[in-house]
């Protein structure tokens, strides 16, 4: 990968992460932008592709007007492509290098798998195309020869912690290792009192104490189901079983992760809570660039402190724990129910502790079974967000009933 001119698709690039890798880019040269995508974000998105000159645009069908106009206005080069489809043709073109994956949640499915089946270097930020296919993402990256690097701050610093001896994931000795260790902030709800959560509005919710991400991320982070869906990803990304798995609540967000070996080494990553970190470290490795992140100074910073987590409070960690131990159709089961709880806290359909509820009585309710291809689990996928919506509406649903 040590060449210039490196051609990088953005899935998501309206997002969080997708901004923080353009950020990164802008930082580096050597790098070139082949594709940006966003699903609604039709001016940002023409922005981007105004500063970047992207070879593609995408973007969803309902805001395809809107940018249609903005391009036409601006006589912008950039060709215009429109759907799901196009995600996957500027996931998996051989004039791309890199894709980042960083669409939130199963929309992001197939592009991820196609960057995977067709060789790419794939920045795994997209946690839930890994929780959802499990083993057929790794399996499709090593038959292609593709690259996983996980840019979720805390999977990218267990991977700065392990002994890679070839070109990625797929070729790490884990002989010795112990246990990987994830840290969680605990999000904006770690001490506030049990019975004040049902009342927590989305806003409150979205208040993260020291990452700036989307909403829906941000929801995950308070219940801590993004903890829940990492422990899955961890498992998946590194081979490991549950019980090798640990997570610790670290407030300050200044360890991301850590690796305990069997002589009774922890080896850990230290960095400034800011996604540019993992994307510099994923977009280069196994070289460094800079990444515009401010330095570390430990000096400053307050104490460092860890502790369990409580699994009372957070029974979405809980949830993502079992399904974990459990795999087959678990994990998809689990965040198709959590993206349709989430979204209906958000639109106030439902409070915040009611979001564990319903993706514990979907869980309940579809039995655990293999998933030994794309379409079982886009069919469990869609059987758990029709069966999520209706017990929403039947049982759940604010007002129901009046």
């Amino acid at each position: 990968m040590a060449r210039n001119n490196l051609q990088i698709s953005i899935l998501g690039s309206t997002g969080s992460v997708g901004c923080s890798t353009l950020a990164v880019i802008d930082e580096n040269p050597q790098y070139s932008v082949f594709a940006l995508t966003a699903h609604k974000n039709a001016r940002l998105l023409f922005e981007q592709c105004q500063k970047y000159t992207p070879v593609f645009a995408v973007i969803g069908v309902d805001a395809a007007a809107e940018f249609e106009v903005l391009v036409k206005e601006s006589g912008l080069a950039t060709k215009l492509l429109v759907g799901k489809s196009a995600l996957v043709e500027v996931a998996s073109s051989p004039d791309v290098d890199i894709v980042m994956a960083a669409i939130v949640g199963a929309a992001g499915l197939e592009s991820t798998l196609a960057a995977a089946s067709n060789g790419k270097r794939l920045l795994l930020a997209n946690k839930e195309s890994l929780v959802m296919t499990g083993d057929l993402l790794k399996q499709a990256a090593t038959q292609s020869g593709a690259e996983i690097l996980p840019i979720d701050s805390e999977h990218n610093a267990i991977f700065q912690c392990l002994p890679i001896t070839g070109s990625s994931l797929q070729a790490t000795d884990y002989n010795g290792i112990e246990k990987v260790v994830l840290t969680a902030s605990g999000g904006p709800f770690l001490n506030t009192p049990l019975e004040q959560l049902a009342s927590v509005t989305p806003e409150q919710a979205c208040l993260h104490p020291k990452w700036s991400m989307g909403r829906k991320i941000s929801v995950d982070s308070a219940t801590m189901m993004n903890k829940g869906l990492e422990f899955i990803e961890a498992c998946y990304l590194f081979d490991l079983e549950p019980s090798q798995v640990d997570v610790l609540i670290h407030p300050q967000s200044i360890v991301h992760s850590m690796v305990h070996y069997a002589d009774g080494s922890v080896i850990a990553e230290l960095a400034n809570p800011d996604m540019r970190v993992p994307i510099a470290y994923g977009l280069a490795w196994p070289e460094r660039i800079r990444s515009g992140a401010a330095v570390l100074d430990l000096a400053a910073q307050e104490p460092l402190q860890f502790s369990k987590p409580d699994l009372q409070r957070f029974p979405c960690l809980r949830l993502g724990m079992e399904a974990a131990a459990k795999r087959g159709s678990a994990p998809a089961v689990l965040n198709a129910a959590n993206e349709v709880a989430v979204e209906a806290f958000l639109s106030g359909e439902i409070g915040f502790t009611e979001i564990s509820l319903i993706i514990e009585a979907v869980r309940s309710k579809i039995p655990c079974e293999a998933t030994p291809s794309l379409a079982i689990i886009q069919d469990l996928d869609r059987q758990a967000r029709t069966l999520s919506k209706e017990l929403i509406l039947k049982e759940f649903c604010r007002g129901a009933g009046a």
